[in-house]
């Protein structure tokens, strides 16, 4: 018999394999990452000791739970980290694990593949020095470094706050945090949050203490360029007040977060716009089944939701899966998870409405403007081929190789649809997703492949 498989073991994942346990049965978790946690509880290397609450803060407690039930399950299942999905189509999986390629077929598949940073870029963006928050978050919580001496935290999203705090926290020395989300936005979206009001007071804490620590925090706050001659020196930005520089050694920045929609695309998923996510997502209903019958779908890689939401969203889609395939599951538990998802999915809106997407910054981008690192495509040679009369994006793909590269358009994906969409006067909804081609991650060379 063919396995139940999740893919990814974060807080979707490990939610999704103690369900599937409890009743029974053993799934396979393969994970990317060395050891289960995801990227918000991202467990620091064995041979480091630092404690949960200096890595975790206020997520401790949750951190540590689900890292203890991951360790508790690990005899229950059939867990597989360091273990990436490269490929997925009906029936089956191709791995790579410590250079070895192989295929795992399935009979249900839950995929809780996470998020990863919303890039836009601006000039100067592929110094050395220059991080995602994402990236360095895992700097500071896998490698126990920071990513400069001298930092500045930029874009927008709960995350920027987040890991801003994270890191002066830890002693390193924050010079600046660029909102570009203006005061007035979160003022008017406060009734919204409030539906949420410990997530809400987390997040006015971690501002208020940057605050009370010395460390600027400018709202409204445009990055404009990064300078440096062989590694970041500087950046330049600007608000209502006008055009203002920075000294710094490195720099963070992402507007938000994005969905990894790749193998549930592979998968064969159907795919609808989401205009609160601003991106195409796979088609879900309540419990987590895709337009797939096989196929769960679970977590931020479904829909940015946050951890929260995930574990109750892997713990839903299990029960799911559970019920289609003959089980009895309890309908009570069922219902109560499905409410609370509702719940955070209005906290959602509200985060969308305090932290709006900066419409402008298409129409701002320069022509010289790197667009897609990979391949080197610049944002005139996007608009060159829009003006040629291609405006879906797999088709100025095609004509321009934007998306092409080893990061198969998961970088600059999201910043080349919007440039498309400005250039040709049209709806972002309207220009169109990257199909999502094998592998999704670079492979190496010399791959064996196990018979």
């Amino acid at each position: 018999m063919n396995a139940v498989v999740i893919i990814g073991a974060g807080p979707a994942g490990i939610r999704a394999a103690q369900t599937l346990v409890a009743h029974g049965v053993r799934p396979v978790l393969l994970d990317e990452a060395a050891r289960g946690g995801g990227q918000i509880y991202r467990r620091q290397p064995a041979n480091f000791k630092r404690s949960a609450v200096k890595l975790y803060g206020f997520e401790a407690r949750k951190a540590k739970a689900l890292h203890q039930t991951i360790d508790a399950l690990r005899e229950q299942l059939d867990y597989r980290p360091d273990t990436l999905v490269w490929n997925a189509e009906a029936g089956a999986l191709d791995t790579l694990h410590e250079g070895r390629a192989a295929r795992l077929e399935f009979s249900r598949v839950i995929v809780a593949t996470g998020a990863t940073d919303r890039i836009l870029p601006v000039p100067g963006w592929t110094l050395p020095g220059v991080y995602s928050l994402g990236a360095a978050q895992i700097a500071l919580k896998f490698q126990g470094c920071a990513i400069g001496e001298r930092v500045v935290f930029a874009g927008s999203g709960p995350l920027l706050y987040l890991v801003a705090y994270q890191y002066a926290k830890a002693g390193a020395n924050v010079i600046a945090v660029l909102d570009s989300s203006p005061f007035s936005a979160q003022a008017r979206a406060l009734p919204g949050l409030l539906s949420q009001p410990s997530t809400l007071a987390k997040g006015i804490y971690y501002r208020t203490w940057l605050t009370a620590h010395g460390i600027p925090v400018h709202q409204g706050a445009t990055l404009k360029r990064i300078d440096g001659e062989h590694r970041v020196q500087s950046l330049n930005w600007h608000n209502a007040k006008g055009e203002h520089r920075i000294d710094c050694d490195a720099i963070a920045f992402a507007h938000g977060l994005r969905s990894e929609t790749q193998l549930a695309d592979l998968l064969g998923c159907e795919f609808t716009w989401n205009p609160l996510n601003r991106a195409w997502l796979p088609q879900r209903d309540s419990a987590g089944r895709s337009s797939v019958a096989e196929v769960y779908l679970a977590g931020d890689g479904a829909g940015i939701m946050g951890a929260d939401a995930a574990e109750m969203a892997g713990e839903r889609a299990a029960l799911a899966l559970l019920e289609d395939i003959g089980y009895l599951i309890p309908p009570q538990r069922a219902t109560q998870l499905e409410q609370s998802l509702n719940t955070i999915g209005r906290f959602r809106q509200g985060l969308e409405r305090a932290f709006i997407f900066p419409e402008s910054w298409a129409t701002d981008a320069a022509d010289d403007l790197m667009i897609c690192r990979c391949e080197e495509v610049r944002a005139g040679d996007i608009r060159q081929v829009v003006r040629e009369g291609h405006w879906e994006i797999n088709r100025v793909k095609a004509h321009c190789r934007v998306g092409m590269g080893r990061c198969q358009g998961r970088m600059c994906g999201a910043a080349a649809v919007e440039i498309i969409a400005c250039e040709s006067q049209r709806a972002v909804s309207d220009i169109g997703r990257l199909r999502a081609q094998a592998p999704i991650k670079p492979l190496p060379f010399g791959l064996e492949v196990e018979p």
